[in-house]
């Protein structure tokens, strides 16, 4: 199936690292603790993150929807647009085009 898009790549994974980096508990994706996520510097979170926001990406395409701490993302086709929710609220809307 695959999601699809019509924005810049780079610009829709920058959008979708910055929402992954809102909810609750998203470094236990990477198998980290709380102690060390915050060890890590700005630019190396940012990096962490961006780099799930392109394995999600491409997850979406086959999953209705990815956990992700205590969130989750779900691609809306119909939209055109990834839904991030972090304790059942929608935290962030990522436009596909």
């Amino acid at each position: 199936m695959g999601v699809r898009f019509n924005r810049e790549y780079r610009d829709i994974v920058r959008d979708l690292g910055a929402a992954l980096g809102q909810i609750d508990n998203c470094y236990e994706t990477f198998e980290m603790d709380r102690d060390d996520w915050e060890r890590l510097d700005r630019d190396e979170q940012i990096d962490y993150l961006q780099t799930l926001a392109d394995d999600i990406f491409y997850g979406l395409g086959t999953e209705p929807h990815i956990e992700v701490g205590e969130g989750r993302v779900q691609y809306d086709s119909s939209n055109h647009m990834i839904r991030v929710w972090t304790d059942s609220q929608i935290v962030h809307l990522i436009k596909l085009i």
